[in-house]
């Protein structure tokens, strides 16, 4: 055998790393996730690893797939698609339902083609659930009454978000701290489960995880909040700065669309119905950024499998991926 000396080898190029990701052997393929808070910088560190790795990036961020708002939702600039291609960035209209598990399948779909040429891809994003859904599988939940459903859609007709968020705080305390507050449809999914159960929404989340064909790596970037929201404020005046109001304008005939109930939107069409102005609005917008990031935080730190690291360090989030894939590739006799 050749190979008895890789373990000593330091992997310096990504040529080398794709010399021996390409030898024959029955290798399992490797999805290599980016997670954390919001602006903590997933992107910039996603496109660094799938350089390192040669290979495409999957996104997993639950408003970066819907047309028209790249700014609102910091997707990858032009520029930054140019140097690794994505998949799922800007792709469905804004009037378009796309759920946790719809993403699982077309992104399970999509990992299908690309570990055909690949042997280790890219997944980054934010939303918690939707990661979940692809590494693990979903969760099985009770049939809910259509009688309540329609009860709790007209309750949010009349009454408003703030009428589900207070449900929820009183039905499933462990679950409010979780979930997006400012997403309806998950509120209003949350609330059915609970009432046509019985039981908290969140005591339905622990079933097994789905067997997967390709091995997990999870990644997450972290920092001290003071920083962390110094990034969300001047992600926040970067964005009005590149015209997120002018994007927010144009989809206000969508204003009612789930896909829009989300973050640096609802606060602009606020002040777009003249119920706040537009320094309140921006101010809104950081603190309910803040508090997302918050939620987010609270979900990726459950999970046992994320190694943890600071965004800008670069050479560290590298040396482990090399040392884990190489030594999943290769393991010891």
């Amino acid at each position: 055998m050749k190979i008895l000396a890789v373990t000593s080898l330091k992997v310096r190029k990504k040529t080398d790393v794709y010399t021996f990701f390409n030898l024959p052997g029955g290798i399992m393929k490797t999805l290599v996730s980016i997670v954390g808070p919001t602006a903590i910088g997933k992107t910039k560190v996603s496109i660094t690893v799938a350089q390192h790795l040669n290979t495409e990036i999957i996104s997993a961020d639950a408003r970066q797939f819907y047309r028209g708002m790249r700014i609102g939702t910091a997707a990858p600039t032009d520029a930054q698609l140019s140097l690794v291609r994505h998949h799922f960035v800007n792709e469905i209209p804004v009037t378009t339902q796309f759920s946790a598990g719809d993403f699982a399948k077309v992104a399970l779909s999509k990992l299908e083609t690309l570990f055909i040429t690949h042997d280790a891809v890219v997944l980054t994003g934010g939303s918690g659930l939707f990661i979940k859904a692809l590494l693990k599988g979903l969760d099985v939940f009770p049939p809910v009454s259509k009688e309540v459903v329609d009860q709790l859609n007209a309750l949010y007709e009349m009454e408003g978000i703030g009428v589900l968020q207070a449900m929820l705080h009183e039905k499933d305390r462990p679950y409010y701290e979780l979930v997006d507050r400012s997403n309806p449809q998950r509120l209003l999914r949350a609330l059915a489960v609970c009432i046509s159960s019985g039981k908290r929404y969140s005591e339905f989340r622990k079933s097994a995880s789905a067997s997967r064909d390709f091995n997990s790596l999870l990644i997450g970037l972290h920092t001290d909040r003071k920083q962390l929201y110094a990034r969300i404020d001047a992600r926040v005046d970067q964005m009005m700065a590149d015209g997120l109001l002018a994007e927010v304008m144009a989809l206000s005939e969508y204003a009612g669309e789930n896909a829009l109930q989300t973050v640096g939107y609802r606060e602009l069409f606020s002040h777009l119905r003249n119920e706040i102005s537009l320094d309140q609005a921006v101010t809104l917008i950081k603190q309910h950024s803040r508090n997302y990031a918050k939620r987010q935080m609270t979900w990726f730190r459950k999970e046992e499998d994320i190694t943890w690291f600071e965004p800008d360090d670069e050479t560290g989030i590298l040396s482990f991926i090399d040392m884990k894939v190489l030594k999943k590739k290769f393991p010891a006799r």
